[in-house]
């Protein structure tokens, strides 16, 4: 089974839902210049009416109809308020500790006046990477011995040292821990049977 059609099954309704409030939120038409900081391009190729994107990945998406720089988000090659939007999306629980996150916050709200980070729920009791009630509230050296148990590692059948690899590499935060990173932005709540499934920071 493939894993990506797992998630897009389940994730289409809020995808939908959160980009309707984006485009509602910031008025967003041909000439505004938005940097997706480790996004892909077919959503923007479905978007009406279609902003300037640039995408900035670690490794680059091949036939990309976009303009694309490879770069890391903590640090990026751009000047101050250079873009008018930094979008991001489910990317920042990806870049590291405490510290990379707050590097790759920093540079968010650097290069762009306006911003739109999407991520995860700490807190939501279903962990999104791995399909699996409560395993992200489980020690990490636990997590490490039983994610290849868990409704990803049984479709996708990795070797321990990626389990391992992918156990260290998440970092998922909570409300206060998102808003902190972004001083003053608007916090949204995505919700999902009455409970938190995502958090959006935004200014």
């Amino acid at each position: 089974m493939n894993i990506h059609r797992v998630y897009e099954s389940f994730f289409r309704h809020f995808r939908r839902r959160r980009w309707a409030m984006f485009s509602a939120r910031f008025k967003v038409t041909e000439h505004t210049r938005i940097i997706d900081i480790g996004g892909v391009s077919a959503q923007w190729m479905r978007m009406e009416p279609r902003p300037n994107v640039t995408l900035v990945n670690i490794t680059p998406e091949s036939n990309c109809p976009l303009p694309q720089v490879i770069a890391d988000g903590r640090l990026l090659p751009f000047a101050d308020n250079e873009f008018d939007i930094a979008f991001s999306n489910s990317v920042i629980e990806h870049v590291g500790d405490t510290k990379s996150q707050k590097a790759f916050a920093n540079e968010v709200m650097r290069v762009a006046q306006h911003f739109w980070v999407q991520t995860p729920n700490r807190w939501f009791p279903v962990e999104p990477h791995f399909i699996t009630p409560f395993i992200h509230w489980l020690p990490k050296a636990l997590r490490h011995r039983v994610v290849r148990y868990s409704i990803w590692g049984i479709l996708t059948k990795p070797s321990p040292e990626y389990c391992r690899m992918i156990v260290d590499e998440i970092k998922l935060l909570g409300p206060k821990e998102l808003t902190s990173l972004f001083p003053g932005a608007t916090l949204i709540r995505e919700r999902f049977a009455g409970l938190t499934k995502s958090l959006i920071v935004t200014r």
